[in-house]
């Protein structure tokens, strides 16, 4: 499995170990692969776009045209994990003219809504899907204040959507690489088809 982590910004490395875990734990080798410059989306199974300043990521990659590969992509079926300012690029909506949204997820965002560096929190939150609340990591988090309809909320933190998923792309307000926990990024790349094919990557290694 090729899979490609959009590397502008944000947490690149601990998104790369955690894919390498969640595909290890299916028997299947990750072949990471950092994101830069337009041409390379089009070859990786799945992406991961990480947190970082939604406002640089977004306009990095439209001026380098990796926005429109990421389109391309999901409309191929392929899985996409946007984390944090990842979800807030990759939402239909984040209020703020500064960024360019790529419209993946039928969402709008409020961007920090959860507060400043100094606000950030863990919390255990039950995520449809998992059998165990997963440890949530929220820095900087944007809230999701609405959702359409085509649109499943997996976990909720005091009324307020934190992940959810749209087709082949899940969105998480949170911090899923920055615990050893790798079951949001097992969620998005392994519980749904692979590649847009009719076989996911678990039952595939497990033949």
């Amino acid at each position: 499995m090729k899979a490609g982590v959009i590397a502008v910004q944000g947490d690149v490395s601990e998104h790369a170990d955690a894919v390498r875990r969640a595909a290890a734990s299916h028997g299947v080798d990750a072949d990471v692969v950092e994101i830069r410059e337009a041409g390379i989306v089009p070859d990786c199974d799945v992406l991961l776009m990480p947190g970082g300043e939604s406002t640089t990521i977004s306009r990095l990659l439209r001026e380098e045209g990796i926005d429109e590969e990421i389109t391309v992509h999901v409309h191929e079926g392929k899985p996409v994990l946007a984390t944090c300012a990842g979800l807030i690029v990759a939402s239909r909506d984040a209020k703020d003219e500064r960024v360019d949204t790529i419209d993946l997820l039928d969402v709008t965002v409020d961007r920090n809504a959860f507060g400043r560096q100094a606000d950030s929190f863990e919390a255990p939150l039950d995520v449809t899907g998992l059998d165990e609340p997963f440890p949530a990591v929220f820095i900087r988090a944007p809230v999701i204040d609405e959702v359409g309809g085509d649109v499943e909320v997996l976990a909720e933190w005091n009324g307020d959507p934190v992940a959810v998923k749209q087709g082949p792309v899940v969105g998480t307000s949170f911090h899923p690489e920055l615990t050893d926990d790798a079951r949001i990024h097992d969620l998005a790349f392994f519980a749904q088809e692979y590649a847009g094919s009719d076989v996911d990557v678990g039952a595939e290694a497990a033949e």
